[in-house]
């Protein structure tokens, strides 16, 4: 029975049971951004069994793609070189929400397996969980398994979590008995970590949710998850004992063979590349791109492992994109968005692949070098962290090169290395935009003892009282005319920098003195007011008045609120693997930073822009919401992956179009926002590009300026502004013509131009010496005289200059027959030195170039005492 089979009829026989077939969710899991992948079967069904969600079926049936790989359930390390382990597989498994528990769950389990897929009674072997008597004498009298067939085993092996929270329960256990042949015993015994007896099914009976704290509690009905391997079970019914030999696996590694570019390839290459293939493509399929964080920095690290062993079998060119068609051969037919995304998943691929190209050799070569000076079988920790941070290489790809060399890595050195890298980069940005000496100790902002309330979303002016003042960094009871410090309040309106929102400013009013806010920022749950006192005194216990600039805070808020509409409309245009990396949004401008591979065409910039304003236009509330974290996931909201978020948030929507977890200011409607314009787009770094825009006042000006600007070039080439972009490209047109005509000229003047400085050139013994600079040439013009001069002047030593676009460009030429006495490479850097720049080329031909064009007549006149002292 083929792989494809084997799955089908696992879901006909539960809907033959009256369960519900459900499509796969995706790796990256929507309803838990604490989740780096989906993980389990279950994991979309979560809230279903903490019943906090409700479905129109009690019973369900799916064959969930899983990915384990980074976090708690971590199989990377293994892959290869083990009969068992993926970074992905597909989960298959059988649901009960409330409605049959653990006497049907194990019946069907029995049922399909002996049954439908014919395996023998007398080679299955069960566990359950000690205290699970319930579950043992179902097996035991009603299934009939024999005794002897049957252990008890303890939490480690018969309890399952998701997580060190959440659903939990008791399971029981199926494992194939591949017989005697291979060596192990059977479960929870001394020898059970043989290959012999072979876990297939796991049932898990919920009854339990657990906090942080250990304490377990009973969910509202008790439930079933199941989970088989399918690339598990498919190996015992296609009677092979190693995954990788089923037909899939088997298909995909022929797969590599038919492209590489020798025979006799290793197997544990050949097993890591098809299991990888896998793993990255289902990755790319929903959403995740190559980064350098999160769920991003594991396909990348999965990848590169990838690629390094293509590289050690042979592959010199590109190679791993090339296996997503006949992964879509083979899974397409139960996965049919993969059919559809090919090309896409080729490109990111192909992208990252391109990448790490530049960069493997060197590695390796550093790798090669650190091992070849080893004195024992650890290679340091300083050199794993080069690797990684210079050249590209997770740790766990060097430690994969180290184990195949019998060598391990010393990741405390390792880890320390990345502390110290750590360190140095919070002390280079923890202050970059602070004054240092404003630096207020967390232990003196303790000792205020004030809990603030801030009132900013409700209203821009407000009086409050003075809870701490500080100067210099130090606590102190007054501040006084010309003093800049800090101010902290018992209530405020001013709105402090966080979520990429920059923090308000404004003035702070007492009967005694002005204190102007030029800074809004966070520190120990406090809002801290950085300025400087205008006028008066100050003091700590006072009553001021609190009042933010409103009009900086009015457009401020437009832009936040454009920037959601940016960041659905980019989903919705671009596809929903766009991830926010990051913003800043201020009173003049808005910056989006996103997950993408490539740049954004410029039909796709229009797309996204005609949406957001559309979205502008239809003036929709913006309404804000309190409530408790998970509501606000079953909602829809967008949370961001590895943000720490407190049990309740604030839910920010904008119609049906976007909704997300956010802690700004916001217009009241979207069509307080105006208009929207994009000033760029460009990127940033590996897979992560970035926008520019404006709204409300801002885009309307600009909408101004372009329209008198495309008035004034239209009036420039004498037409109508519709008309101005044809004139334009008439007249580009006619320009190429022309310069062509003048680069033809310029080669003729060079022809005669070399003719007259050959005469120019000056006797050093038998060779002729030449240097000059050639006004209003160029460079291509420099080499065309120099070819020339060369063909004219047999022995001789040639620089040429000039100046074109205020720098200095240099060509040396030296006949073949003298190089060995004068280098073209060492007298074109002799010159290019001395006016500011560096060269070199060939013995025979160099260039160069420089900034100080005021010292070029002194270098060109150097040169004849240079090449006289080389030929001495």
């Amino acid at each position: 029975m083929k792989t494809t089979e084997i799955r089908q009829s696992f879901l006909d026989y539960f809907a033959s049971k009256g369960h519900r077939p459900v499509a796969s969710s995706p790796l990256v899991p929507g309803n838990d951004p604490s989740l780096l992948f989906t993980n389990a079967g279950m994991v979309q069904f979560k809230d279903v069994f903490l019943g906090r969600e409700e479905r129109d079926f009690k019973r369900a049936a799916s064959s969930q793609r899983c990915v384990r790989a980074g976090g708690k359930h971590n199989d990377l390390d293994n892959v290869g070189y083990t009969a068992r382990h993926h970074t992905f597989f597909e989960m298959l498994g059988n649901f009960s929400f409330g409605d049959y528990f653990k006497r049907e769950a194990i019946e069907f389990a029995w049922e399909l397996l002996t049954q439908r897929f014919g395996l023998p009674a007398d080679r299955l072997w069960v566990t359950v969980f000690a205290t699970d008597d319930e579950a043992a004498e179902i097996w035991l009298k009603h299934i009939g398994v024999d005794p002897a067939r049957l252990t008890r085993c303890g939490e480690k092996d018969n309890f399952w979590m998701m997580g060190d929270t959440g659903p939990c329960g008791p399971c029981t256990e199926i494992f194939y008995d591949h017989g005697p042949h291979i060596p192990g015993g059977p479960p929870g015994t001394p020898g059970a970590d043989g290959d012999r007896y072979i876990e297939i099914w796991n049932l898990v009976f919920m009854q339990f949710e657990r906090d942080a704290s250990g304490q377990q509690k009973r969910i509202p009905k008790p439930s079933v998850d199941t989970g088989m391997g399918l690339e598990r079970v498919s190996a015992v019914l296609q009677g092979v004992h190693d995954n990788y030999d089923i037909d899939l696996f088997q298909n995909l590694i022929n797969a590599v063979r038919a492209i590489a570019p020798r025979d006799n390839l290793e197997a544990t290459s050949l097993r890591v590349i098809s299991d990888h293939i896998r793993a990255c493509a289902f990755l790319v399929m929903d959403g995740v791109i190559p980064s350098n964080e999160g769920r991003g920095y594991v396909l990348r690290r999965i990848m590169r492992r990838a690629l390094r062993h293509g590289n050690k079998i042979g592959f010199i060119e590109p190679f791993f994109h090339r296996l997503v068609q006949p992964l879509a051969r083979e899974m397409g037919s139960a996965v049919p968005e993969l059919e559809s995304r090919v090309p896409r998943i080729e490109q990111v691929l192909l992208q990252e692949e391109e990448r790490f190209a530049e960069t493997l050799d060197q590695g390796l070569k550093i790798f090669e070098s650190a091992v070849a000076t080893l004195s024992g079988k650890t290679i340091p920790g300083e050199v794993a962290f080069k690797l990684n941070d210079t050249f590209g290489f997770p740790v766990d790809l060097t430690a994969d090169i180290a184990r195949e060399r019998g060598l391990e890595v010393d990741m405390v050195g390792f880890e320390a290395a990345m502390d110290a890298q750590r360190g140095r980069a919070r002390a280079a940005s923890q202050f970059a935009n602070v004054d240092t000496a404003q630096a207020i100790s967390g232990e003196d902002l303790a000792r205020l003892g004030t809990r603030q309330r801030f009132t900013g979303y409700e209203q821009t002016v407000g009086s409050t009282s003075v809870s701490g003042l500080f100067r210099g960094g130090e606590p102190t009871d007054a501040l006084n005319a010309g003093d800049a410090g800090v101010v902290v309040l018992a209530a405020t309106p001013f709105y402090a920098e966080s979520g990429g929102q920059v923090g308000d400013r404004g003035r702070l009013c007492s009967v005694d003195g002005v204190f102007e806010v030029v800074d809004t920022r966070k520190q120990g749950g406090l809002h801290l007011h950085f300025g400087t006192l205008k006028i008066g005194t100050l003091r700590r216990g006072g009553n001021v008045g609190a009042e933010i600039d409103n009009s900086r805070r009015l457009a401020t808020r437009a832009n936040h609120s454009a920037t959601h509409l940016l960041h659905a409309a980019l989903r919705q245009v671009l596809g929903i693997h766009v991830e926010q990396k990051g913003s800043l949004v201020d009173s003049e401008r808005l910056r989006f930073d996103f997950a993408h591979t490539g740049p954004v065409t410029s039909d796709e910039l229009q797309a996204i822009e005609r949406l957001v304003n559309a979205r502008i236009r239809l003036n929709e509330p913006v309404e804000t919401e309190l409530m408790p974290y998970q509501q606000a996931l079953d909602r829809g909201a967008m949370a961001l992956f590895g943000e720490k978020y407190s049990e309740e948030v604030r839910v920010l929507r904008m119609g049906e179009f976007s909704i997300e977890l956010c802690g700004g200011t916001h217009a009241s409607r979207t069509g307080d926002i105006g208009a929207f314009r994009i000033l760029s787009e460009s990127g940033i770094a590996a897979g992560v590009r970035r926008i520019e825009g404006v709204s409300s006042a801002a885009a309307s000006e600009l909408n101004l300026h372009n329209a008198e600007t495309l008035r004034k070039i239209a009036a420039l080439v004498k037409g109508a502004p519709d008309e101005a972009l044809a004139r334009i490209t008439q007249l580009a047109e006619r320009a190429r013509g022309q310069e062509k005509e003048i680069q033809q000229l310029k080669a003729k003047l060079a022809g005669s131009s070399g003719r007259d400085l050959a005469d120019a050139a000056v006797m050093l013994g038998d060779v002729k010496v030449l240097a000059e600079v050639l006004e209003g040439a160029n460079a291509a013009t420099l080499r065309e005289t120099m070819d020339s001069l060369k063909d004219r002047l047999p022995r001789a030593v040639i620089l040429l200059a000039t100046i074109e676009d205020d720098r200095v460009r240099l060509v040396a030429g030296v006949s073949k027959a003298l190089t060995k006495q004068v280098h073209a490479g060492d007298l074109v850097n002799f010159v290019a030195l001395q006016v500011g720049g560096k060269g070199g080329g060939r013995p025979d031909l160099a260039q160069a170039g420089g900034t100080d064009t005021a010292n070029l007549p002194t270098a060109v006149a150097s040169v004849r005492g240079w090449v006289e002292q080389k030929l001495s």
